[in-house]
């Protein structure tokens, strides 16, 4: 069970982590700055476990792969949302970050609330309900279980 951080539709990776912290050398230094310009006290706010719940197109904007990589460095457990931009899509599973959609779970929350997840049965429980979301194909669920598809295709290597 983790606390629910709700954002809204368009959030852009530059509203994740701004362009001017890019020039920092680690997602460290980064993880920091997460969120900076709508909740900037979410890095001392979001504990390991919780959820980041969003409404459409979620990643939208550049292709930056920090985006995501903050998030998973705070110790988010999942992203999820109504949709997704492709973009941040794959950039999460790449570093092993697990991006949910579920349509309805959005209007049925509010922020500080907790849920649950469940990617094995593909639900999402919180106040009592439990919503349909994505159910992970076994093969993406296995890359994200590794870490993530670079982390994944080195074990397939050694």
């Amino acid at each position: 069970m983790g606390k629910i951080f709700r954002f809204h539709n368009d959030v852009d990776t530059d509203q994740i982590i701004a362009s001017q912290y890019l020039l920092f050398p680690t997602i460290e230094e980064m993880k920091g700055h997460t969120f900076e310009s709508l909740d900037p006290e979410f890095p001392e706010k979001v504990r390991p476990g919780d959820f980041v719940v969003a409404g459409e197109n979620f990643g939208c904007g550049s292709s930056r792969e920090q985006a995501p990589s903050v998030l998973k460095a705070l110790g988010v457990t999942a992203v999820v949302a109504k949709s997704f931009a492709r973009i941040f899509y794959r950039n999460s599973i790449n570093i092993g970050l697990p991006v949910i959609v579920c349509k309805e779970l959005y209007d049925a929350v509010e922020d500080g609330q907790e849920m649950t997840l469940s990617m094995k049965d593909g639900t999402v429980t919180a106040n009592g309900k439990t919503f349909s979301c994505t159910k992970l194909p076994e093969k993406m669920q296995q890359i994200l279980d590794e870490g993530g598809l670079i982390a994944s295709l080195n074990r397939e290597e050694a």
